[in-house]
């Protein structure tokens, strides 16, 4: 064998010193990710404010001191749907009709700021239609009958008196709101609402003139709002105070 055969030519001898260099991405490839990321996260949030929570701002003070004017809310969707609504739950609903004031027409926005607002709502940021919409407590549920009010100035649902002082906002020295008489009985697929501030409170009282007699239909309801998000140091859930209804027995229905 000659030396020939056995020399192997420089240019086939493997660089041992060498590693190919991983290709550098692009920004585009990036940005790509990015977006997509963005894009699942505004459909998951989307679905969930469409079928499960809500968020909303509270607009008056017909709620104190339970809510507060500002207060960030959550509103639960999806468990009423199969449990119901109970005596003490506090929920929002769109207008039965006549509750509230005509609003004016709002100023024309560019394309970018109807975007953006409707982009922020998406995700629960924003929440536009919140003054279209009431937030009460639940007094009266399908058959009951509820009667304002008794000689200690309490309001009774199916003849039974219940004490309110848990979480009505009463100015100093009185022990009970202002008498505004009714006497009805709640028809199947109603609810009869007040507001805690039971003074300042446009409720279902204020509205027996109205085509739906002060009754909010089933079909208005948005949810039962469970959850103070905003501000931090409000943060906590809302009292439903279904103690204060505890001994009030079935209604006709």
């Amino acid at each position: 064998m000659t030396p020939e055969n056995l020399a192997t030519p420089a240019a086939a001898m493997p660089h041992a010193g060498l590693r190919s260099r991983p290709r550098r991405r692009g920004i585009w490839p990036l940005i790509r990710d990015v977006l997509i990321i963005v894009v699942i996260a505004v459909l998951v949030s989307f679905v969930i404010k469409t079928f499960f929570v809500r968020s909303f701002y509270i607009p008056s003070g017909s709620m104190e001191q339970t809510l507060l004017v500002n207060d960030r809310i959550l509103v639960d969707e999806i468990t009423p749907r199969f449990s119901g609504y109970s005596r003490g739950d506090v929920v929002v609903f769109r207008d039965p009709g006549g509750w509230l004031d005509p609003r004016p027409t709002p100023p024309a926005q560019s394309t970018f700021a109807d975007a953006l607002d409707w982009l922020m709502s998406i995700v629960g940021i924003s929440a536009p239609d919140s003054e279209d919409h009431l937030i009460k407590r639940i007094i009266g549920v399908g058959g009951d009958h509820v009667v304002c009010c008794n000689a200690l100035g309490q309001t009774t649902v199916n003849g039974t008196p219940i004490d309110e002082t848990p979480y009505l906002n009463l100015s100093a020295g009185q022990s009970a709101p202002a008498v505004v008489p009714y006497d009805v009985t709640v028809p199947e697929g109603s609810l009869w609402v007040l507001g805690d501030n039971r003074d300042h409170s446009r409720d279902s009282r204020y509205n027996l003139e109205q085509p739906t007699r002060g009754f909010v239909p089933l079909d208005n309801v948005v949810g039962r709002a469970f959850l103070i998000t905003w501000p931090l140091s409000r943060f906590g859930p809302i009292d439903f105070h279904h103690d204060v209804f505890a001994g009030v027995p079935a209604g006709a229905g």
